[in-house]
């Protein structure tokens, strides 16, 4: 078992590692710039995490687990009871392309599915990212339900695929806004007796 000490300097590595991971993708995360990012020596890098990959595992869990936990606080601050149409469509794109994709925050948007893509790069990850995109479904059925909209399992998959679909079409227009794109196909696939 690790020192309190110890401990606190694997998380200020870990923290800077996915602050690195979400404003600068995969390639952000190396032992120096964590390192330099954090404020320790670079040997601590290797000595808290055995390689690259247990430094970036950490890091993607980290961010994965903020942004569940920033979508379960969104929904929390709700008053009880049902979550109407607006909320709801926020608080799945929130979960979906993050918070920062509401103003136009693009980087943001393109940084969240440079990560996913890169993850299948990275078949080490291939356990966590189930995990986390379970955790992600459990989320998204919670968020429906209480919308009064409830999807299935193949039905909440189908329209996080669409969503998605529809973010990576609007990348490629003149004038880009994923939000907006995936907003639109997310209210014709959520629209009553569909």
């Amino acid at each position: 078992m690790g020192t309190a000490k110890g401990e606190r300097r694997r998380q200020e590595l870990v923290t800077a590692a996915a602050e690195l991971l979400r404003s600068g993708g995969f390639e952000a995360v190396r032992h120096r710039a964590v390192a330099e990012r954090a404020g320790l020596p670079l040997a601590s890098t290797t000595y808290y995490f055995a390689s690259l990959e247990d430094l970036v595992t950490a890091a993607i869990e980290r961010t994965g687990r903020d942004e569940l936990a920033e979508g379960r606080a969104q929904l929390d601050a709700l008053p009880a009871g049902a979550v109407g149409p607006d909320e709801r469509v926020d608080l799945v794109l929130d979960l979906l392309l993050g918070p920062e994709s509401r103003d136009g925050g693009l980087d943001a948007v393109l940084l969240r599915y440079e990560r996913l893509v890169g993850s299948g790069r990275r078949p080490y990850l291939t356990p966590l990212m189930r995990e986390l995109r379970g955790e992600l479904d459990a989320l998204l059925a919670e968020i429906l339900e209480r919308s009064g909209r409830p999807l299935d399992a193949v039905a909440l998959r189908d329209m996080v695929s669409l969503v998605d679909g529809a973010v990576i079409s609007a990348l490629i227009e003149a004038d880009p806004d994923p939000r907006a794109a995936a907003c639109e196909v997310l209210l014709r696939s959520l629209r009553p007796g569909t």
